[in-house]
């Protein structure tokens, strides 16, 4: 398998620990490149409540970072690349084989959200035919970049799944006595419905098995990744592993760069 070199665009505080380090070390061990992006190009920091579980209450086992992505968030941080991202700005996708985008729910995510730098670059990729991989919030950012010969989002004619509003209302539901509406990043719409506003067809937004259990490379049939052409994307942590081997096997058929 050819070495690639991947863009992982961060925000600078709030990403999910699981969906970031996960991908990173598969990545890294099989010999690909991982190239950070921040808003300022200062180091990233993980969303401290889901590495410490502080505040989850009795919904700290479930809720909160598995040991195998903390421990695998702790050697990120000591990577090289981590430590020294690049701009938003500077982040041009015709030096990249592809793009991977994680997500997390604290509010401070929006700055990554938001971003017209990177959802003009996620629209590159995409016109490019390059993979471009999402999982959780980061099929967000996906849907809110905007194919600049017809307006439409990036995913429109593309199958895609996201974070389920089921997780996300049972997570809010959980914890929203003592984190209010930490778990609801725009309490205004859920994950769920802002993407489905944006397909060609209701049906293109596929929910999967229940998310019940958290996959792991020995249990993948826990997980859910679903790929449609040079598109990748998964719901929560839970995935991460089916996502990360299905993003593995996307480079690997999209030749060498």
């Amino acid at each position: 398998m050819a070495t690639k070199t991947i863009l992982i665009p961060l925000p600078d505080y709030g990403f999910d620990p699981t969906e970031a380090a996960i991908p990173w070390k598969l990545l890294s061990e099989h010999k690909h490149t991982v190239q950070f992006a921040t808003p300022d190009g200062k180091p990233a920091q993980a969303d401290e409540l889901m590495l410490t579980g502080q505040r989850l209450g009795i919904w700290k086992p479930v809720l909160r970072a598995r040991q195998d992505a903390i421990d695998a968030y702790s050697q990120m941080l000591k990577s090289e690349t981590f430590c020294n991202p690049c701009k938003y700005s500077d982040a041009q996708e015709n030096n990249y084989s592809a793009i991977l985008l994680p997500g997390g729910h604290d509010k401070r995510i929006k700055v990554y959200l938001e971003s017209e730098i990177l959802q003009k670059l996620v629209a590159n990729f995409f016109s490019a035919g390059k993979p471009v991989a999402a999982v959780c919030h980061g099929v967000v950012l996906a849907a809110r970049s905007i194919q600049p010969n017809n307006g439409n989002s990036v995913l429109h004619g593309y199958k895609t799944t996201a974070l389920l509003k089921s997780q996300e209302m049972l997570a809010y539901n959980l914890t929203r006595l003592w984190l209010q509406d930490y778990y609801l990043t725009y309490p205004e719409i859920t994950v769920e419905d802002e993407v489905r506003s944006v397909l060609a067809s209701n049906q293109d937004f596929q929910t999967g098995p229940k998310p019940v259990l958290k996959d792991s490379p020995g249990s993948l049939n826990r997980g859910f990744a679903l790929r449609d052409r040079n598109y990748l994307s998964a719901r929560w942590p839970g995935d991460i592993y089916n996502f990360s081997f299905e993003f593995l096997r996307l480079l690997d058929d999209h030749g060498t760069h």
